[in-house]
């Protein structure tokens, strides 16, 4: 059986369906990398809610989602930019999220860490943005997870230079009860946040950057690099202090990050890990045997599906993660807080089906099969 998808000239072409799905194993423990999987919200389909409205979350089917993730062995990252914190999810939402999905990790015994923002203001002073900081580190550390410190746009706005960064993050870090994760993500998924530390020089940005943990280097537990250059992130991961970890947020040099080289390598908490969970986590498994060639063969592939995922404007590679969420099964329907479903096109949509499916990603290949004939169809395409 073929299934005709659009591709990007305006016609369509037959694709044949993968029969069976990419064999996984589950439950025991990564010994050789901690890895993180940024996880999605699923939205409530049947709420009256506007693009602009508060994000109307599907509590039970959000949880279900990580209990798969921690079901396969990997942490969960969560209220972070997959779970569209800032495009959708408001503090509010966000709060709740923290509450439930901490709540949830402590029962089942799953790995959590929570972004901690600044995202209850607009904008406001240094101060006002210290305050805001410190009301989602308490609410985060109250609920017993640990957290990350997220880059701040209020921050961006407010900073005259890379010494207001240093003041502010001194601050928290003295503050914190447990060492956090600091995270540095990169304007092209939030342009809101060019000039991060200071300065829209790499360069100088990575040595304030380095400067905050080296002040501090018993609170700083790991940082997260999402700026999309591997390089960069080898250079800083050489750079850290004895005992301060990398995890690469790079969705596109990932498996050599995390691989290493003779110098070390990066753990990972990764966005695209919520549609590759059972996949990374099986090629962890095989790294942690020793067995880097398994671990590259199994993950290598996965990367044309992650670059698809994350091309320009990078920023709505959320909406190609929850696309497969639904196609996989793991959640009733495609509809996104703030409406965001909207936000890539049908041939987008097609080629992410043909990648994922190829890697045998779906669990259900046939449901996968049905579900993407019946958007075809809401587009006008019939088979």
């Amino acid at each position: 059986m073929t299934i005709r998808l659009p591709d990007f000239k305006g016609g369509l072409r037959a694709y044949e369906p993968r029969p069976e799905p990419l064999a996984v194993t589950t439950g025991s423990p990564l010994t050789s990398r901690t890895v993180f999987s940024a996880a999605h919200v699923v939205a409530d389909p049947y709420a009256d809610a506007s693009p602009d409205s508060p994000a109307a979350v599907d509590w039970d089917a959000t949880l279900a989602f990580r209990r798969h993730l921690w079901s396969h062995g990997l942490g969960v990252a969560e209220a972070m930019d997959t779970a569209q914190r800032g495009m959708g999810l408001d503090w509010a939402g966000a709060a709740e999220l923290i509450r439930r999905s901490a709540a949830e990790a402590k029962s089942v015994g799953g790995r959590i860490a929570c972004g901690v923002g600044t995202d209850q203001i607009g904008a406001g002073s240094l101060v006002e943005v210290r305050a805001a900081y410190e009301e989602q580190l308490a609410l985060v550390e109250e609920s017993g997870a640990q957290a990350i410190l997220m880059a701040s746009r209020a921050l961006a706005a407010a900073a005259s230079g890379p010494e207001d960064y240093l003041e502010v993050y001194g601050h928290l870090l003295r503050q914190a009860t447990e060492p956090v994760v600091l995270h540095w993500l990169g304007p092209m998924f939030d342009p809101a946040l060019e000039g991060y530390w200071g300065s829209s020089d790499l360069d100088a940005a990575t040595d304030t950057f380095l400067e905050v943990i080296a002040a501090h280097p018993d609170k700083v537990d790991g940082i997260k690099v999402s700026l999309l250059e591997a390089g960069r992130e080898i250079d800083i991961r050489r750079r850290l202090p004895d005992g301060v970890r990398c995890y690469t947020g790079d969705d596109f040099n990932y498996p050599e990050l995390i691989a290493g080289d003779e110098k070390g390598f990066s753990h990972a908490l990764l966005g695209i890990f919520d549609p590759l969970g059972p996949l990374a986590a099986e090629a962890v498994r095989v790294l942690d045997t020793g067995n880097v060639v398994g671990f590259r063969e199994l993950l290598d592939p996965t990367v044309e599906l992650s670059r698809h995922l994350f091309q320009t404007p990078t920023r709505f590679y959320k909406t190609g993660v929850v696309f497969l969420a639904w196609l996989a099964g793991h959640q009733s329907h495609f509809t996104m807080v703030g409406g965001l479903q909207s936000a890539r096109s049908l041939p987008h949509f097609a080629r992410a089906y043909e990648l994922a499916d190829g890697l045998g990603l779906f669990p259900d290949p046939k449901l996968a099969e049905e579900r993407m004939k019946n958007l075809l169809s809401l587009y006008g395409v019939n088979q």
